[in-house]
C-alpha cells in the first residue's frame, strides 16, 4: 500500500539518530547551517516556512534529506545532494559546463527545487518535500567534497585513519572535524555567526555556480594535502581546517536564508 508523502517526511523525523556514513555536513553541521539561516529569515519568510514546517524548525528540517535514505521509495534522491567533477575547472569553465548540465545532481536539483517552490498551486506534500530538499542542498554544496571527483566518489574512497581509527576523506570534512569541537548545534551557531549586513548581502548575492566553484576550489586543496592511507591526528587537522570548515558553515547558512527570503520573503 502507498504511503503518504507526509507520513513519510514524519518517518523521517523520527529516526533522526540512526547512523550514516556519507551526509554531508553530518547531522550537527546540517543543524549549524538551519540554525544560522534561522537567524537571517524576514518575518514573511518565517511566517511562510512555518506554514509548511510546523513546528520542525529550519534546522531540523536540514537534516531529513539524509534520514530519509533509511527508505528506499527515496532512493532517487540520491544523486540531489552533490555535483562531481572530473577535473579542476576555472570559474569560465564551470559556468560553461553548468549551463549544458542535465544531469540529476545538486545543481539542475537545487534550480529544479526553487522553480517549484515559487509555483503558487503546489500541493502542500509537495511544498514539503520540496523545502526540505532545498534546505539540505543548499546546506550541502558548502561542504567541499560534495563538489568533489567522481571517481572517488567525493572523498569516500580516499581510505585514511583519523586518531588512528578507520575513516575517509569525505567522512571527515562531514562530521569528525564538527565533532572534535563538542558543541551542541546551538552554541556552534552562536560561536560562528557573525557578520555585517553587507557580508551578508555580499553572500547572497553570489549565483550558485560560484557556490559550487569556491567548495570545488577547496576541494581540490584537501585532495593536495590528504592522500589515501594517511594517519590524520585530529588536532593537527582540526587546526589547520577548522577555519575553513567554519566559514563554509556560515556561507551555507547565509546563503540559505538569501534563498529562502527570495521565494518567501
Amino acid at each position: 500500500m502507498k504511503i503518504n508523502i507526509l507520513k513519510k517526511i514524519a518517518l523521517g523525523v523520527a529516526i533522526c539518530y540512526l547512523p550514516f556514513q556519507t551526509m554531508a555536513w553530518g547531522t550537527e553541521g546540517h543543524r549549524v547551517c538551519g540554525q544560522i539561516a534561522d537567524s537571517y529569515l524576514s518575518p514573511k519568510a518565517r511566517k511562510a516556512i512555518q506554514e509548511i514546517l510546523g513546528n520542525e524548525s529550519i534546522a531540523i528540517a536540514s537534516n531529513w534529506a539524509d534520514f530519509i535514505k533509511s527508505d528506499p521509495a527515496f532512493s532517487y534522491l540520491s544523486s540531489w545532494h552533490y555535483i562531481d567533477f572530473d577535473k579542476p575547472y576555472t570559474y569560465p569553465e564551470m559556468q560553461a559546463f553548468l549551463a549544458q548540465d542535465t544531469n540529476t545532481d545538486a545543481y539542475t536539483k537545487m534550480n529544479f527545487l526553487i522553480g517549484e517552490l515559487k509555483k503558487k498551486d503546489q500541493t502542500k506534500e509537495n511544498k514539503l518535500l520540496y523545502l526540505h530538499m532545498l534546505i539540505h542542498i543548499v546546506e550541502d554544496v558548502h561542504q567541499p567534497m560534495h563538489t568533489a571527483h567522481t571517481a572517488d566518489q567525493g572523498g569516500n574512497g580516499v581510505k585514511l585513519n583519523w586518531n588512528g581509527q578507520p575513516s575517509n576523506l569525505h567522512s571527515v570534512w562531514d562530521s569528525e572535524i564538527i565533532n572534535a569541537q563538542q558543541l551542541s548545534y546551538t552554541e556552534y551557531a552562536a560561536a560562528i555567526n557573525h557578520t555585517t549586513a553587507e557580508q551578508r548581502a555580499e553572500l547572497q548575492k553570489a549565483p550558485i555556480s560560484e557556490w559550487l566553484f569556491e567548495s570545488s576550489q577547496l576541494a581540490e586543496k584537501i585532495y593536495a594535502d590528504t592522500k589515501a592511507g594517511d594517519n590524520l591526528s585530529g588536532f593537527k587537522y582540526t587546526f589547520k581546517y577548522l577555519d575553513t570548515v567554519n566559514q563554509q558553515l556560515l556561507k551555507g547558512g547565509v546563503r540559505l536564508a538569501g534563498v529562502l527570503n527570495q521565494l518567501f520573503g
